[in-house]
């Protein structure tokens, strides 16, 4: 079936263990679970009751849906992260599909599927709508009649963005049609296939039309890492130097890291984790040699990130 699946789409199957799929829309796909995911999911430094929180939604999605009657529990089987950038949404929601994928091994094999939006965006009238139409209706609804399906839609914005916000003088037609197209679809595939979960993203949840956010099943907001949290992402940034570079190690006891820690207040995960490689590149002995690192140089590179913060317009309160 997946072989005269693939011949009608015109996707290319890239081996049995790979998951690989190539159609308009699709940025990246694989099987599930997946050992990069996972690595990152496990990387990823947020509250433990949070991620506790996504994988239970998550699974519920493929224990519960089979079974209710849709009409008194309407799950749409969509979780939306919604945040500023850098706070890991991407990152959790790819870690997430191969924790499920791990804990629902008994109902087969999932295929992850990353939809990148702006392929399916269009300036030419009806394009987008079409666009949106042939991914989610067929291309997406084949393959959830197969398997286990796990789609990440990033930047949901762009794909379903707020009708009663735009304008029809600045915004084409064409974008409000690929919305209707976009709800219209995820109703189609609600009712179904219980067997498809979509995770969203978004950094502006306000351009989000409000019939999309009715749909979601759990909407969680991914805040910028508290103080705690911010220490251990900088600690397991500095311990992934050290696994090269040893020396490196004992900075996390002097003084000088712990002020830096405390001046991580107000920047994103993103941000944190790239302070220590800012920091070897602070003169060109260290960046040849990391070893080299002191705690000071750590130090400076917060404060050099914190002043750029200010000057851009964005100072941390």
């Amino acid at each position: 079936m997946a072989n005269a699946l693939n011949k009608k789409q015109g996707i290319k199957q890239i081996g049995s263990g790979s998951g690989g799929v190539q159609a308009q829309g699709i940025l990246d796909s694989r099987n599930l679970p997946d050992d990069t995911f996972t690595s990152t999911w496990d990387a990823i430094i947020v509250d433990d009751e949070l991620k506790n929180r996504l994988l239970s939604q998550a699974i519920l999605n493929f224990t519960l849906r089979l079974k209710v009657n849709r009409a008194k529990i309407p799950l749409h089987g969509i979780i939306l992260l919604v945040g500023i950038a850098g706070t890991g949404k991407t990152s959790l929601a790819r870690g997430l599909s191969s924790r499920t994928a791990e804990a629902l091994k008994g109902i087969g094999e999932f295929l992850y599927l990353e939809v990148d939006p702006h392929a399916l965006t269009s300036a030419a009238l009806g394009k987008s709508q079409k666009a949106v139409t042939e991914l989610l209706g067929i291309t997406i609804a084949e393959y959830a009649s197969m398997r286990p399906v796990i789609v990440l839609l990033d930047e949901v914005e762009t794909l379903a963005g707020n009708r009663s916000k735009m304008s029809l003088e600045a915004n084409p037609i064409d974008v409000h049609r690929a919305t209707d197209a976009v709800l219209a679809q995820l109703d189609q595939l609600a009712e179904r296939y219980q067997n498809l979960l979509f995770i969203a993203t978004s950094n502006f949840p306000k351009a989000i039309d409000s019939a999309f956010l009715s749909r979601a099943d759990l909407i969680m907001t991914i805040e910028l890492p508290k103080p705690e949290a911010c220490k251990k992402i900088l600690v397991s940034t500095l311990e992934a130097l050290g696994e090269c570079f040893p020396k490196v190690i004992n900075i996390g006891s002097h003084p000088d890291f712990g002020r830096a820690v405390k001046l991580c207040k107000g920047l994103d995960g993103r941000m944190i984790r790239k302070i220590i490689p800012m920091a070897c590149a602070l003169n060109k002995e260290t960046a040849l040699n990391p070893n080299l690192l002191t705690a000071k140089d750590i130090l400076t590179a917060v404060q050099l990130i914190q002043a750029e913060m200010k000057n851009a317009g964005g100072e941390n309160k």
